[in-house]
């Protein structure tokens, strides 16, 4: 009896250490990636409020602009002709007209090592200050390395922007990863969509 007693407790403490090492034991396989990488509330600079000469993150300047100006002919974001071509933003502002086709976010960045993905995310924002859960649309931008210049375009889901209030949701990640993880939110952009023909644009 004496035996068998000491037997059950040996083989209670046994299960005890084993589970305890499960506990402490690693995932060895990566985590799966999320579909919804939101937790909460995540707060990040607003880009709107920028200072003459203060960088911005990672950005030198980033702006909101009815279009851009390619200081050199290429052929376009995808495949430079010229090497780094410097782009200037057309009207910027915050104000934005239902017809507009495309609002571009246009940034300059500092030389960058090697490439990495800039994204967007863009929400109806309610009265109350809430965010729609789900975008209303997202584009990437790849910038290879040592290139200082980009831009990001929002475009209307449908033949008119709904009139509101909007926020966009900028994202840098390094190339080949997740592009819209919430750890690689770097600020904000708002934005309004007004019921008037006349937008006067920024004055810088």
């Amino acid at each position: 009896m004496y035996y068998l007693r000491n037997l059950v407790i040996a083989n209670s403490i046994c299960i005890g250490l084993f589970a305890a090492q499960l506990g402490d034991a690693r995932d060895l396989l990566p985590p799966k990636a999320q579909e919804k990488t939101e937790i909460g509330v995540t707060k990040t600079p607003s880009f709107n409020e920028q200072e003459e000469g203060v960088p911005q993150s990672l950005f030198t300047w980033i702006k909101m602009a009815r279009g851009y100006e390619v200081e050199w002919d290429t052929f376009g974001r995808k495949g430079w002709y010229t090497q780094d071509p410097r782009l200037k933003p057309i009207e910027p502002g915050s104000a934005f007209t239902p017809d507009t086709p495309v609002i571009y976010i246009v940034f300059e960045v500092a030389p960058l090592e090697d490439p990495a993905q800039f994204g967007v995310q863009w929400f109806v924002e309610s009265p109350g200050g809430q965010l729609n859960p789900e975008p209303v649309g997202r584009d990437v931008l790849e910038v290879p390395g040592h290139e200082r210049y980009g831009y990001l375009e929002l475009k209307k889901s449908g033949k008119l922007w709904p009139l509101g209030q909007y926020v966009a949701k900028i994202f840098i990640t390094p190339l080949g990863q997740q592009p819209f993880h919430a750890v690689n939110q770097v600020g904000t952009m708002r934005f309004t969509i007004v019921d008037t023909s006349v937008v006067m644009p920024s004055s810088k």
